[in-house]
């Protein structure tokens, strides 16, 4: 019965799938797989900052969003990402940087005025005469509303930009401190890792000379006020100075640094052009003799000036308040006799003598608590 059903089945040859040979070297098969290792790096990516535990909503983490947006989303490498964030922080703080030169222009204008009513303000204060302070104070005050200025608004550019630079320099420093493993091959040139100092010094030279350049032309306040020359010795050291203690800084910071001090050198450039001036509506500088304008001093003799006048202006504080205490005690305190005896008062001849005896002897006087 098999047999029948055998010959009642005949089995087709073409339908049955050939064998394939199995490879002759099995070498080079295992050898054209991935390993394990290329399997996880092709499966990962790079992780952002929010896993990294960076990246807020504070100034600090808003700056690193602000990097970690212009690398991915432009496709711009670290340094480009560094660059470009500089400048658009540069760029939005623009218009501060021109009011400030409006009203450095405007106070250089009236200098010599208002040098003037401060010679005469600071000599009522000296002398004590608080009439003529207050009119000499009520008269400088009338002449910058006048003229519509205020030595305070020459502080509106650094309170402007010292919380950037100190976001920047906080947000970089601690990317590179982390590091972000991509910063490590974020860098150009001789610098191709941000995350280390630079191995030349480089970076670090250029931003001391750059900013050597901008305290010189006094890039940020576009005015070259005599009271602040005194300043120019210890503002051309302190370049020198911080060189030593930021030598060693990433270079993700000093990428920013150059950047930032670039991008001051083409603004003072730009703002020093008339028609740029003129556009902008920032007044014309005069050129004051140099009679009209307070006497330059030292440094030091600038800082022992103000050590006098401090020391004055605390004895005259301490006058008043020791006439104010006797007026008080006089006011509210028992009659003091400032006499040896009451003319008003009939003693005796002998009464009389002894009391004077008595006077004699003592040394101390009635009178000598008093204000002279």
């Amino acid at each position: 019965p098999a047999d029948t059903v055998l010959a009642a089945a005949p089995v087709d040859a073409a339908a049955i799938p050939p064998v394939s040979n199995p490879p002759a070297n099995l070498a080079s098969v295992a050898n054209a797989a991935p390993s394990a290792a290329e399997v996880l790096q092709a499966a990962s990516t790079e992780p952002s900052l929010a896993e990294l535990g960076l990246g807020a909503f504070t100034p600090v983490g808003l700056i690193q969003n602000l990097l970690e947006f212009v690398h991915l989303e432009l496709g711009l490498p670290w340094w480009g990402a560094i660059v470009a964030g500089t400048v658009a922080a540069r760029l939005l703080v623009f218009p501060v940087i021109v009011k400030g030169q409006r009203e450095a222009a405007k106070l250089n204008n009236v200098l010599p005025e208002m040098t003037k009513l401060t010679n005469r303000m600071n000599e009522a204060k000296q002398s004590g005469n608080k009439f003529e302070f207050a009119k000499a104070y009520t008269d400088l005050n009338l002449f910058q509303k006048k003229h519509d200025v205020n030595p305070l608004r020459g502080f509106l550019v650094p309170m402007a930009q010292a919380p950037i630079f100190i976001s920047f320099f906080m947000a970089l420093r601690k990317m590179s401190y982390l590091p972000v493993p991509s910063l490590q091959t974020g860098g150009v040139l001789w610098f191709p890792d941000l995350t280390v100092a630079d191995p030349y010094y480089i970076l670090p030279l250029a931003v001391t000379g750059t900013m050597f350049f901008i305290l010189e032309l006094g890039a940020e306040s576009g005015i070259d006020n005599p009271n602040l020359r005194a300043m120019k010795t210890v503002f051309r050291i302190m370049p020198l100075v911080i060189l030593p203690l930021t030598i060693n800084f990433p270079t993700a910071v000093f990428t920013y640094w150059l950047t930032s001090n670039c991008f001051s050198l083409g603004q003072v450039a730009l703002l020093r052009h008339p028609e740029v001036r003129k556009r902008l509506r920032i007044p014309e500088r005069i050129q004051h003799p140099a009679s009209a304008l307070p006497q330059s001093e030292g440094f030091f003799a600038s800082m022992k000036k103000g050590w006098k006048n401090a020391q004055l202006a605390q004895q005259l504080e301490e006058r008043e308040r020791r006439i104010k205490n006797h007026l008080d005690l006089a006011a509210k305190g028992p009659l003091r006799q400032t006499f040896t005896h009451n003319p008003l008062q009939q003693t005796p001849p002998i009464a009389t003598a002894s009391a004077k005896g008595k006077t004699d002897g003592n040394k101390a006087r009635p009178w000598k608590d008093t204000i002279g």
